[in-house]
């Protein structure tokens, strides 16, 4: 089959996507109430979602290694590891009031999503040749939504409590995965990869055109997940600061969740104007954010509100185009494994920015917090738009 694939082909994907994406943020949605009923450590947050993106890394590392998604039907991969990874999410109600529980589902729940994002975006690739880059946009859109849905839960009286929350959400994942499989299918352009190599991707970094965009995936991914994880964080201490009464739960997902409009409208703009501007205006716009963070705890709650929606809407909106570049500049033989190395050196930077905020959210005003990740996407810049390269002088 080639040409246009069905438009159910799309939907499904990216609905599948975002049903089992909705388990990454499944343990932060409780943490509020986790911590009150059951004495856990305000340091937990950076635990608990650490925690799910080391797993992610190790498991997008083995799936790499040993072919999985290439040796077998991407969508059995997808499928598979959505239910193992809904099982795991649920596990963790065996002992509700065990932290060593929830952080070890935790981890196991963050290395099969490296069966469920990764493979997504392979799926999709397998079907749409022309205009990938539409669809990547929309299927990260996916990932953001999925990522803010267990907040919106929290919205609705019957799911506060966190059985019924995680539940949910393992249900749906599985739902999604299910959908995958029998809706979607294996696409027409499927090929196999070549195999996982170290020493290939060591010499592709060499690549000044492969570094740049890469660097500046890195820097946009010191801020991103820090940001999503200490949304609700930074929402309490301005209410502390403002006495306000805005919906926690409520804003927290549509902060996050702006960030669906943000890939999409990225999506598009960069079919007219190209990846590199517009990934480099959105980290552009969170450096500013950074910057500006504390000075915002002062102002109104519109404007507070607003800046964070804004801010939502632009920590993401790069990260599409970071893909696209990062896979548009790796040489084609080595592309899976450079793609791999790249996200998984993103991850891990993600936990390093989680934990140094998780740290210092005990010495430092909540405040404050925020200004820690603007070397992020400064660098990012730097590293994006070389200094030489500007044109100071014409």
């Amino acid at each position: 089959m080639t040409g246009k694939p069905p438009a159910r082909i799309f939907y499904t994907i990216v609905a599948s996507q975002f049903c089992c994406t909705s388990l990454w943020f499944a343990g932060n949605a409780i943490l509020p109430q986790a911590q009150a009923a059951y004495n856990w450590p305000v340091e937990s947050i950076g635990y608990v979602t650490s925690l799910v993106q080391l797993g992610f890394i190790i498991g997008t590392l083995t799936f790499s290694v040993f072919g999985f998604s290439d040796r077998f039907a991407p969508s059995l991969v997808f499928l598979l590891c959505s239910l193992i990874a809904s099982a795991f999410n649920a596990l963790s109600l065996v002992d509700v009031e065990s932290l060593n529980l929830t952080l070890f589902t935790r981890f196991v729940t963050g290395f099969f999503l490296a069966g469920v994002y990764p493979v997504g975006m392979k799926i999709a690739s397998d079907w749409k040749q022309e205009g990938l880059g539409h669809w990547l946009g929309a299927l990260v859109g996916a990932l953001v939504l999925g990522t803010a849905f267990p907040h919106a839960l929290n919205l609705v009286p019957g799911f506060v409590a966190p059985a019924k929350l995680i539940l949910t959400v393992s249900i749906l994942a599985a739902f999604g995965g299910w959908a995958m499989y029998l809706l979607v299918g294996n696409g027409p352009y499927r090929k196999p990869a070549q195999r996982f190599s170290f020493a290939a991707v060591r010499d592709v970094f060499r690549s000044t055109s492969f570094k740049a965009p890469a660097a500046g995936y890195f820097g946009h991914m010191w801020e991103l997940y820090a940001f999503w994880a200490f949304v609700p964080v930074i929402l309490l201490t301005y209410q502390n600061i403002s006495q306000s009464n805005f919906s926690l739960p409520l804003w927290s997902f549509m902060i996050i969740a702006s960030g669906f409009l943000g890939c999409v409208a990225g999506g598009k703009l960069s079919l007219k104007f190209g990846s590199k501007p517009i990934a480099g205006i959105a980290l552009a716009s969170s450096a500013v954010c950074c910057l500006i963070s504390p000075l915002l705890f002062e102002s109104d709650e519109y404007i507070f509100l607003a800046f964070m929606l804004f801010w939502g809407f632009m920590v993401v909106a790069d990260s599409p185009q970071f893909s696209a570049l990062v896979a548009f500049h790796a040489p084609a033989h080595i592309r899976g494994s450079a793609i791999t190395i790249t996200t998984c050196i993103g991850f891990a930077i993600t936990i390093a920015s989680i934990q140094l905020l998780n740290v210092l959210q005990q010495h430092i005003s909540a405040r404050y917090l925020l200004l820690l990740l603007a070397p992020g996407p400064l660098l990012g810049l730097a590293w994006l738009y070389p200094f030489k390269t500007i044109p100071w002088k014409k």
